[in-house]
């Protein structure tokens, strides 16, 4: 299970279980994770490795990740929209 920034994950335990997110981070057995709606990329939510599964073979772009522009968090919530509806997990 190799989970790496920009990947789409989804949570298997904890408050957040079955809900997908991409990843802003990952440090030593932990990552930390963006919906662009209630974990926004200023505030994003630290969550184990052994919490959560890699979702899909498509990545978010890791370059508007490092930016941390503000309207980089719309463009998350648009991607997993679009990943989630097209079914492409």
């Amino acid at each position: 299970m190799n989970i790496s920034q920009g990947n789409v994950v989804v949570a298997v335990a904890g408050k957040e279980k079955n809900q997908v997110f991409v990843v802003k981070e990952v440090k030593a057995g932990y990552c930390w994770l963006v919906d662009g709606k209630r974990l926004k990329l200023c505030k994003p939510k630290k969550k184990s490795l052994k919490h959560v599964q890699k979702a899909s073979k498509t990545e978010f772009d890791v370059d508007k990740l490092k930016s941390g522009q503000e309207n980089v968090n719309a463009e998350i919530r648009k991607f997993l929209k679009e990943l989630v509806c097209l079914n492409k997990m």
